[in-house]
């Protein structure tokens, strides 16, 4: 992918000299329970139920948050950390230039994500982010939160290295951006993991999309590299990997052949319409 020397987005919070300070005892046990039962990706269940009971009014981010209370902390970042970011930036702006254009086509303006770079824990909208989670989009402030070094995982544990690989990544976060915007993340029920499941492959259709539009920065093995990552976070695969058999009525995600087939027919289309998955029987995503 063709990246050094574009344009930066401006809308990135550097927060890797904050994180979360005190409380969080029962998120901590939560998460420890959920890493060795599902592994890391099991964790996003928890970010996607603590949206849905936000937004239904019945669970205080507060709880999870541990009080929501901040610490300073040296920030020593090392040239690889410092490449990264300065990635993530001009992913970031190349989703801003897409979306701007695909929201005007439709006749509506976009309203581009803020990105939150942080390490370990920071305190969010959503609850309290844990860099364990991977990166999550958390609609209640409209903001995507990251820590860098989760792509040292998605290289090593999940064996899906390649920088589109991680480009891959953040366009599927801030496709649930898009969602929350086109009143998408409203159509999930309390619970309801099929209905998980569709909002997962429309941010995949969505990343598809995305990369559709900027076909003059990537090749072949571009794609490749984003195809191979879709497939190494298919909920199939991490729950073999993780617990040795595969449990369907589980899946929040979908599987690994469903997010391949949804990205590339985002790829193939180009169109946020074309996307709706919340239009298709369950059976035929």
């Amino acid at each position: 992918m063709e990246w050094r020397g574009r344009r930066e987005s401006g809308n990135v919070q550097d927060a890797r000299g904050r994180r979360a300070a005190g409380g969080g005892a029962g998120l901590g046990m939560l998460v420890n329970l959920v890493l060795r039962t599902f592994g890391p990706k099991g964790l996003l269940v928890i970010a996607v139920l603590g949206v849905v009971g936000w937004q239904l009014g019945i669970l205080d981010p507060s709880v999870l948050g541990g009080g929501g209370s901040t610490e300073d902390v040296a920030v020593e970042s090392s040239p690889e950390e410092a490449e990264r970011l300065a990635f993530v930036k001009v992913v970031l702006a190349d989703t801003e230039d897409v979306w701007t254009k695909e929201f005007q086509r439709l006749g509506r303006s976009y309203e581009a994500p803020q990105l939150v770079v942080y390490r370990t824990r920071h305190p969010t909208a959503c609850g309290t982010g844990d860099a364990r989670m991977g990166p999550f989009y958390c609609p209640a402030d409209q903001k995507i939160y990251i820590d860098l070094g989760f792509y040292d995982e998605l290289e090593r544990e999940l064996d899906a290295p390649g920088d589109f690989a991680q480009a891959y990544v953040l366009a599927h976060e801030v496709g649930h951006h898009v969602q929350h915007l086109l009143g998408f993340t409203g159509k999930v029920q309390q619970g309801s993991n099929e209905d998980s499941v569709r909002l997962e492959l429309q941010a995949d259709f969505l990343a598809g999309v995305w990369a559709k539009h900027n076909a003059r920065y990537i090749d072949h093995g571009d794609i490749e590299e984003a195809v191979r990552a879709a497939n190494q976070i298919g909920d199939d695969t991490l729950q073999k990997r993780a617990q040795g058999r595969i449990v369907p009525h589980a899946f929040t995600h979908g599987t690994s052949e469903q997010r391949m087939r949804w990205f590339r027919r985002g790829l193939d289309s180009g169109r946020i319409e074309d996307g709706d998955t919340f239009r298709v029987p369950y059976r035929e995503l």
